[in-house]
């Protein structure tokens, strides 16, 4: 985990933005999954044609422990079943299109290739709540946008902290951003600034030692 690059996010406009820059240009809603590498195809194009509304984080920006006061959970659990959804209806959606050339069409029927719409879905079987109310197992959803979810996440137990799609998020970390919406508005998901990593941590690791001490001071 401590070398995971983290979540790059892309600002909350609107989906109907979003979904207006994926047909105006499709590749930009490419993204690829991969366990420790994460890629962003033609970002800067969309500043172009959506200045302000549609700049992908230029770059990434260092965790601030502090957004943890964000989180309507905090747990510490193993995370199990952990899986990418797929958009297949963006990708029906494009394949539908009469006059979408021939390269385009082989890349949306590619079952691999990932869209920025896709996110992860996963359970955590809960072992301790520091902060809110958690049953014992939690369903939560992770939408890392422009640079992509793992595919695979590994064993052992993590702080992660949550928050509810309602809920206020934390403040842009980078330049410029566009944040999707949740995709489940009736689960958790992850606790993420824009622009900087989302809040998971290995449970033995410095970074969850800090914020445990943030959650103290938060408690007193």
């Amino acid at each position: 985990m401590r070398g995971w690059k983290g979540a790059v996010k892309l600002r909350r406009s609107t989906l109907s933005i979003a979904t207006t820059i994926d047909r105006l240009t499709p590749m930009w809603h490419f993204k690829r999954h991969g366990s420790t590498s994460h890629w962003i195809m033609a970002a800067a194009a969309a500043v172009a044609v959506f200045p302000g509304s549609a700049d992908a984080c230029r770059t990434f920006v260092s965790p601030k422990f502090e957004d943890v006061i964000y989180a309507d959970v905090v747990v510490i659990g193993r995370i199990d079943n952990y899986r990418i959804i797929r958009d297949e209806a963006f990708r029906k959606r494009m394949l539908a299109t009469p006059n979408l050339s021939a390269p385009m069409r082989k890349t949306y029927e590619d079952p691999t290739q990932g869209l920025l719409s896709d996110y992860a879905r996963f359970d955590i079987q809960v072992e301790q709540v520091l902060i809110g109310h958690a049953p014992s197992k939690l369903s939560v959803t992770w939408n890392n946008s422009t640079f992509g979810e793992p595919e695979k996440m590994g064993a052992g137990r993590y702080l992660i902290a949550l928050r509810r799609p309602n809920s206020a998020s934390p403040p842009l970390r980078g330049p410029s951003a566009t944040i999707w919406p949740s995709p489940d508005l009736n689960a958790l998901t992850l606790l993420q600034a824009p622009c900087s990593r989302a809040f998971i941590y290995d449970a033995d690791s410095s970074e969850a030692g800090t914020i445990r001490r943030i959650l103290k001071t938060r408690r007193k």
